[in-house]
């Protein structure tokens, strides 16, 4: 619960700011929306949200830029904010960027140094003048004490999920376990598989790290096929294309995957139904990283604690694209899209970095990305669920890049430090059902 008082130092700053704006005589809208820009940024910190800047959003064939977007600690987009100027018509911006530019209307403020409007589900419930503070606060309050229901359900989901997934982990590791002593089929689809992976990922993989993968895949299989609308992934992508195989085997007799994961229906329906609330695809992204990470500190402390289970913040992975560029400008001559410039993710988690490079390639030369994208973008992860995130993210943006489907290749599931120490053998395609190791024969600048 955000509380907002008319003395609270946030607002007495705004007003201050103004002032200053107004005595040197600034009010254009780049200027004069700095000071709105540090009364949300202030009042967020209260829960721990964040306030990202100039935020482009797909429209179709176009594309909107907002001028913040407030999302919780959870990844969840709360509220949406646009400015406007001092002599901006301010009704007449509303409707132009709510009716021909299709902005977000759940919770959004559009906002003017003394002016601001307030739309919530669909509809405008504030049109208040901001010379008083009282009023200020009054639609700061409404603003940023939105509750959409689907959130509220899934917060009380995510902790159910979590003192869930340890013990379920555990009903299925039992499982596997008795049906390779039982079950022929299964278990010869399960030594099949067990060693693909150890000619693919390392020789030394044990049983319990296949066992491991399976229990991911089965608790998050649904995940994927529903919230990213790709029913048939698990039959495009090759990793899941042969876990399924084995899955099948063990599914085949008397265990049925939706009855036997029925006390995490509740969870995965609150996955969904907020799922559903956001339309752009790298919000989703954003918040399918946050259920990663409640997953694996549910699944496995260790494993979240070993693996480095959080995620570098979108900002700082903007910085290291451009600083690439410019180092790639300055030190060598060369760019983002020279041909002869390899990019390596060694530790991909849900493929951010590659995929901003991507956009960042196809802003300068939509050619240059398909090229990059078949021969010169390169990311290894040793876990199985960032490997499937990363694989569709990485997908689905070059889809949306270049209006065209194409299987990204230079992903491997692959332990990199295995292969810096030359403990991992490149593999042909014709003798492996899994993906080559292809980039220890290249020469990565």
């Amino acid at each position: 619960m955000f509380k907002i008082t008319p003395k609270q130092k946030a607002i007495c700053e705004y007003y201050k700011e103004l002032k200053e704006f107004k005595r040197l005589g600034q009010v254009h809208e780049g200027t004069v929306k700095i000071a709105f820009q540090h009364l949300l940024e202030s009042i967020a910190k209260q829960s721990q949200w964040v306030l990202t800047q100039e935020n482009t959003l797909k429209r179709g064939k176009k594309q909107i830029r907002l001028d913040g977007v407030l999302f919780d600690n959870a990844n969840l987009p709360r509220g949406y904010w646009e400015a406007k100027g001092s002599k901006d018509d301010l009704n007449k911006e509303v409707q132009k960027k709510l009716y021909k530019d299709n902005y977000p209307d759940d919770n959004i403020i559009f906002q003017a140094p003394e002016r601001a409007i307030l739309y919530q589900n669909g509809r405008e419930v504030l049109d208040l003048s901001l010379i008083e503070a009282t009023n200020l606060v009054k639609i700061l309050d409404k603003f940023f004490n939105f509750k959409r229901p689907e959130y509220e359900r899934w917060d009380l989901a995510a902790d159910e999920f979590k003192s869930q997934v340890p013990e379920l982990a555990k009903k299925v590791l039992s499982l596997i376990q008795k049906t390779r002593l039982k079950n022929k089929p299964f278990k010869t689809a399960f030594n099949s598989f067990s060693e693909q992976c150890r000619q693919a990922i390392n020789p030394n993989l044990t049983d319990a790290a296949i066992e491991e993968m399976l229990i991911q895949h089965l608790l998050t299989e649904r995940i994927f096929r529903n919230i990213f609308k790709h029913p048939d992934f698990a039959h495009r992508n090759i990793i899941a294309r042969e876990i399924e195989n084995v899955i099948n085997k063990l599914t085949a007799q008397s265990f049925n995957r939706d009855a036997f994961f029925d006390d995490l229906k509740y969870f995965y329906k609150a996955l969904e139904d907020v799922a559903a609330t956001i339309d752009e695809y790298g919000y989703k992204q954003h918040f399918l990283n946050t259920v990663y990470e409640r997953f694996f500190q549910g699944f496995s402390v260790k494993v979240a604690d070993t693996h480095g289970i959080v995620y570098t913040p979108q900002p700082i992975v903007d910085f290291m694209v451009k600083s690439v560029d410019e180092i790639l400008h300055k030190e060598f001559g060369k760019s983002l899209t020279s041909k002869g410039v390899h990019f390596l993710d060694p530790f991909v988690g849900t493929g951010n970095f590659i995929v901003r490079i991507m956009r960042e390639i196809a802003a300068k030369s939509r050619m240059d990305l398909k090229y990059k994208y078949a021969h010169e973008l390169h990311c290894n992860e040793v876990m199985l669920l960032p490997y499937y995130i990363a694989s569709m993210n990485i997908e689905h943006e070059y889809l949306d890049l270049m209006g065209k489907y194409q299987p990204f290749e230079g992903i491997c599931l692959a332990d990199t430090f295995e292969l810096a120490e030359g403990k991992q053998s490149a593999l042909n395609t014709k003798t492996t059902k899994l993906k080559p190791i292809k980039k220890l024969k290249l020469d990565i600048q």
